[in-house]
């Protein structure tokens, strides 16, 4: 794992810098701490910080060059089935210096050009130079577990593997992309390939970029479909699941250095360490965190449970509020966009502790993507069936059901619109609430920019599928990208921990795309298929259980210890001098939640992440 860094000045050939690859790559120390390299040729420049994993000698530095000095190549990440591919590398004849997968993506690059991303069973975002032909190639993995950002200017194009790099050149204040502001409050993210920074973008998951005769092309190499196949019966899905688990696991535990185990106690962390133990691995580590804030914040007795079972190395961390509170300004920092993930910073508290054992570890992070397990899912799927009733039925069953639940009632609201208007993702916001909340000058802005317009992009793709399959989609293309997986790199990279997802092998995505719906969730139980092919490790206690997640106890914060800190930030004359906010609408707010009557944490949480953003990044 490391980080990576770019410029390529092909709009007018002018030199590369080492001084500004230099300023780049030292603003990311913590990806790579063990190395640093910098390679100038003219108009490119490419710097490297490695984060040794896979051959740990200096012969397996970055940038690399192949023995005829015409290629190189700057790579982030990990290409599980290396060897594999080297076999049959050597088979052609080519002689390997190192025992490095970096050498490994080199040489396939140079044998089969971009047709060779397909082949590569990882996590990665590289850079690809053909000096002879005078083309840059950037790409990223098919999931988008590692990040890739990239400005074009005047002079060509920058990358990097974190926004903090590109914002290293800059020579003037940054200026937001307030087009976005309306997404991050529906979403608590930012979707789509655009960030808030103005002019800085992400490369997509599973696409390309080429610089080629000065031109810029981007191309999408792969994508998810949903094609439902003749049910083959539950014995041969579980079999293939078990298959595939197995196989993602095993490749996955390649590493040159220590390696361990994040455990929740769910089902998803468990069976990564049931598949280990499976293949035979001893003195297997794992590493919990739960709040010193009372049961309903702590699973670790579920975790001593697997640890005690599978007779693991297991370790514990609690965090505090005070804790919270130091971690909070590292948590924005490192981050670089705001991102409403409060367990960020949990994850990050349990990355610190973890790297003083391991330096690589595997998590159960993508099964809910991949087998539909988030209970909106049923939710929605519900309310589906429920369009079903003749409409002048339900429009005498409607009312009822509205004076019984608030809950119950909104999902009878969305009911009245079209998928697609009516559900924008796992984390989607309060719509009214977020409306009560702007000015008047902010609200007709954010009409022009609508959050809906940035994700129906994504529903275009795969208009005709079941509606599982629609949210399963635009959850995979936002919500898993622009938010859960930047939380995990991001919070592992700033401990220099190398964060591994066998969930998200893309051959898991693929079967799961075929499979009949009865198999995604049965009954009341999600993650069916995945549960019943983990019944030979794992007791129905933990297998069918409550999903509990990792709560973060903000409602009882911002009540209590976090109550001054939240309002002397988001009710500031600083913060309300931004525009974006009915002062009054953010005073009754706070007061609200503070009284008990309501519980408006995430909305708090929210306001509190944005405008601490904006002190660290805009306000320079």
């Amino acid at each position: 794992m490391c980080g990576i860094a770019g410029i390529y000045h092909f709009k007018n050939n002018r030199p590369v810098s080492v001084g500004d690859i230099e300023k780049m790559i030292s603003v990311i120390n913590y990806r790579g701490p063990d190395g640093e390299g910098i390679y100038t040729r003219g108009p490119i420049g490419l710097g490297h910080k490695r984060l040794t994993i896979i051959d740990t000698s200096d012969r397996a530095n970055q940038p690399m060059r192949d023995s005829s000095e015409n290629f190189s190549l700057c790579y982030n990440g990990e290409v599980y089935n290396y060897l594999e591919i080297a076999e049959k590398l050597k088979g052609i004849g080519i002689d390997f210096k190192t025992s490095s997968d970096t050498e490994v993506i080199l040489e396939l690059l140079k044998y089969k050009g971009q047709e060779a991303i397909t082949s590569f069973n990882g996590m990665f975002s590289f850079a690809f130079w053909d000096n002879d032909k005078e083309e840059l190639l950037l790409a990223r993995d098919r999931l988008g577990i590692k990040p890739l950002f990239y400005k074009v200017n005047d002079d060509g194009i920058i990358f990097a593997s974190e926004i903090k790099s590109i914002l290293a050149l800059e020579t003037q204040q940054s200026s937001i992309n307030r087009s976005l502001i309306d997404s991050y409050m529906s979403l608590g993210y930012c979707p789509s390939e655009n960030t808030l920074f103005q002019g800085i973008k992400k490369l997509a998951p599973g696409h390309t970029l080429r610089i080629k005769q000065g031109r810029v092309e981007i191309e999408q190499y792969w994508d998810i479909s949903f094609n439902r196949e003749k049910d083959r019966g539950e014995k041969f899905y579980v079999k293939k699941t078990q298959e595939l688990l197995e196989d993602a696991v095993k490749l996955q535990l390649r590493s040159d250095v220590p390696l361990g185990v994040f455990l929740s106690g769910g089902v998803d962390s468990s069976a990564v360490v049931a598949m280990m133990d499976k293949l035979g691995v001893k003195d297997i580590k794992t590493f919990s965190v739960a709040w010193d804030y009372g049961k309903d914040f702590d699973e670790t007795q579920y975790a001593r449970q697997i640890a005690s079972q599978f007779n693991t190395d297991h370790t514990e961390f609690y965090m505090t509020t005070k804790d919270f509170i130091n971690f909070l300004p590292e948590y924005i920092k490192y981050m670089d966009e705001p991102i409403t993930e409060a367990a960020a910073i949990s994850l990050y508290y349990l990355a610190i502790k973890t790297r003083e054992k391991v330096t690589v570890v595997l998590s159960g992070e993508g099964a809910d993507e991949v087998f539909g397990g988030y209970s909106i899912y049923k939710f929605m799927n519900a309310v589906a069936q429920y369009k079903k009733i003749p409409n002048l039925l339900r429009k005498g069953i409607s009312p009822i059901i509205k004076t019984v639940s608030n809950k119950l009632g909104k999902y009878i609201d969305l009911s009245e619109l079209a998928l697609e208007d009516s559900y924008a993702g796992v984390s989607f916001y309060n719509e009214d609430l977020k409306q009560q909340l702007y000015s008047q000058s902010f609200a007709q802005e954010a009409c022009a920019h609508p959050s809906f317009s940035v994700i129906k992009q994504y529903y275009s793709k795969v208009s005709g599928q079941d509606e599982q399959a629609k949210m399963q989609y635009l959850d995979l293309k936002t919500w898993l990208v622009d938010d859960l997986l930047v939380k995990a790199d991001r919070m592992s990279m700033a401990a220099s921990l190398e964060l591994r997802v066998p969930f998200l092998d893309h051959r898991f995505l693929e079967f799961s795309a075929t499979l009949p719906l009865r198999y995604r969730n049965k009954g009341f139980c999600s993650k069916y298929l995945l549960k019943k092919s983990l019944e030979p490790y794992l007791s129905k206690e933990i297998l069918y259980r409550k999903k509990q997640g990792f709560p973060t106890p903000l409602a009882t914060m911002f009540r209590g210890e976090l109550k001054d800190y939240l309002i002397a930030i988001i009710d500031s004359d600083v913060a309300h001098s931004r525009g974006y906010f009915n002062q009054e609408a953010v005073q009754k707010l706070i007061a609200d939640h503070s009284s008990g009557c309501a519980d408006y944490h995430k909305v708090l949480w929210q306001l509190l992440v944005l405008e601490l953003w904006h002190r660290e990044y805009i306000d320079i």
